[in-house]
């Protein structure tokens, strides 16, 4: 397993801030050199405002603009920081969306 670190530094993220609901989101999308089933991700929840995950969706693409798929990913949360990996196999562009509070 590697694990690729923070995904604002190793990916891209837009935080969408706080909604009617009073969840926040986090869009997250990984460098195309990500393996799935075996890297690994973190995102800290605190510096967003944010304690503990809500709801994770996923999807993959073989390479940044092909044909997109759901996939399946897990996390786990520790002090306010969110393990992210990914079920699916193959080295793409994995998209996370992260509903939290």
């Amino acid at each position: 397993m590697t694990e690729r670190g923070d995904i604002e530094s190793y990916g891209t993220l837009k935080d969408f801030g706080a909604g009617g609901l009073g969840y926040k989101c986090i869009v997250m999308e990984t460098a195309s050199s990500f393996i799935g089933g075996t890297d690994t991700f973190t995102v800290d929840l605190t510096k967003h405002g944010g304690l503990y995950p809500v709801a994770l969706f996923a999807t993959y693409q073989s390479s940044t603009g092909a044909t997109l798929a759901a996939s399946t990913a897990s996390c786990t949360t520790s002090a306010g920081t969110v393990t992210i990996t990914s079920a699916a196999s193959g080295t793409g562009v994995y998209g996370v969306i992260l509903f939290y509070k």
